[in-house]
């Protein structure tokens, strides 16, 4: 009984993602807590969403040979959930698939829809899946293997090489690693895994950043590590901004788009809890976040603000601050494994339109530097077109700025090899280190002669 309400939940989350471009995330969050699933159910629910959603390009492609005519949008959805976990999931047995997805089907629909799910998925397995290797165009059959869409992949293949773009879609298909950073205003990394350790957490130092700790097993935000503020969960990847902006105690720093807090904690701690972090965001709700995020960690040196960053010159004078950063909205390519509905809910216009928008804040954000101050435009997508590109552009029309050369010594050795053409960026794909996609530029304004 157990199962079949994590599947029927599971439907009912597919669903809204589909219907209303939910954030899986969110909706997996929320009904976990709604439903009450303890850790076993709450693994197996989980796993059936992403998972879904992760493969959808290939569970329609398996789907269509069986299907006459198209069927109403949440059998095609539920026919997905049961073909993947009979595609994808060993453990369990296609008979307890079979039997719960016809029982959900006469539940939500009636006699002729119980009698179609069962007759498409007896078929397949009678038949097997089609392979996707009979499929000719070599674009369509990477994009029916890795499920992403043909569009995304042709843009992709624009900008890196065919075996780089395999490795990108193979890495978007694993489950992501749980990283935290360490607080290190209340402790160090090694005293956190120690604690970590005694709270039955099992972890170990992180590959990039020097306060990364890796979750190798088990809930860290139920610990009292997590409650007392000793660490904050932030990808890897994104913890080295903080690290560019090349910050020393007492600074004044602007974060531009900063919800929901994680580089804006990160600038403070990296400050010692000195100086003064300006955080701005659109929304107002997401100001609390930001606020709740440093209270829990203790941190009393960042002001936060509900202010579009385009108009930010109406509220700080010329030359405010010594630090900037411009994490800026982007497409999250970088995140799929995360997100994977991402992959779905975009298109190559979205990608356009957010080029522009980039373009605005750092063009408004940059006459708040100081002479010889430095910002860093950072972005969690593996776009060109909202990475070198708008920093290129920036860079052509705002002559008094230049690269910051001395990235490389702030980032480990281990990422020199993805410096882009210019040595104040680099960009992070997410097969290279199993950490989310990244992109940092730094800039530097030349001092007033």
């Amino acid at each position: 009984m157990a199962k079949q309400k994590v599947r029927d939940t599971a439907l009912t989350t597919l669903l809204k993602i589909e219907q209303d471009e939910a954030y899986s995330n969110l909706l997996i969050n929320r009904a976990v807590e709604k439903n009450h699933f303890d850790s076993k159910d709450t693994a197996f629910f989980t796993r059936l969403v992403y998972g879904t959603v992760q493969r959808k390009n290939t569970l329609d492609f398996y789907l269509n040979s069986f299907l006459k005519k198209e069927p109403e949008l949440w059998v095609r959805v539920l026919l997905r959930l049961a073909v993947y976990q009979m595609a994808f999931l060993d453990r369990v047995p296609d008979r307890a698939v079979l039997h719960e997805s016809v029982e959900i089907a006469k539940r939500r629909g009636h006699k002729g829809i119980s009698g179609l799910v069962n007759g498409v998925l007896r078929a397949i397995q009678r038949k097997g899946f089609p392979d996707p290797a009979n499929v000719k165009d070599p674009v369509e059959k990477l994009a029916v293997e890795t499920s992403h869409p043909k569009w995304l992949l042709d843009h992709w293949l624009s900008q890196y090489d065919q075996d780089t773009v395999h490795q990108i879609c193979e890495a978007n298909n694993t489950l992501p690693e749980v990283t935290v950073r360490t607080n290190k205003v209340k402790t160090t990394r090694d005293r956190l895994l120690n604690d970590l350790e005694g709270e039955g957490i099992e972890a170990e130092a992180g590959t990039l950043a020097p306060e990364a700790v890796k979750i190798t097993k088990g809930v860290v935000q139920h610990t009292s590590c997590f409650k007392n503020g000793l660490l904050s969960i932030q990808d890897e990847s994104s913890m080295l901004a903080a690290h560019a902006l090349d910050l020393q105690e007492g600074m004044k720093v602007l974060d531009g788009c900063a919800a929901p807090g994680g580089k804006t904690t990160h600038i403070a701690q990296l400050m010692n809890n000195t100086g003064c972090v300006t955080a701005l965001d659109l929304h107002k709700y997401k100001i609390n976040l930001i606020e709740q995020q440093a209270s829990r960690l203790g941190l009393t040196n960042i002001k936060a603000s509900a202010l579009d960053s385009r108009k930010a010159h109406e509220s700080f004078q010329k030359g405010a601050f010594d630090r900037i950063l411009v994490d800026a909205p982007c497409s999250g390519f970088g995140v799929i494994r995360r997100k994977p509905d991402i992959k779905w809910g975009k298109t190559a216009e979205d990608i356009r339109m957010l080029a522009t928008v980039q373009t605005e804040i750092l063009q408004a954000l940059a006459h708040l530097l100081k002479p010889g101050g430095k910002l860093v435009y950072s972005t969690c997508t593996i776009e060109s077109e909202e990475n070198e590109k708008v920093v290129e552009s920036f860079l052509k029309q705002n002559e008094s700025f230049s690269w910051d050369t001395t990235l490389a010594d702030r980032l480990p050795e281990k990422l020199e090899r993805y410096m882009v053409s210019g040595e104040g960026q680099v960009q992070i794909l997410p097969h290279q280190f199993g950490t989310d996609g990244f992109y940092i530029a730094v800039l530097r304004k030349e001092e007033v002669r």
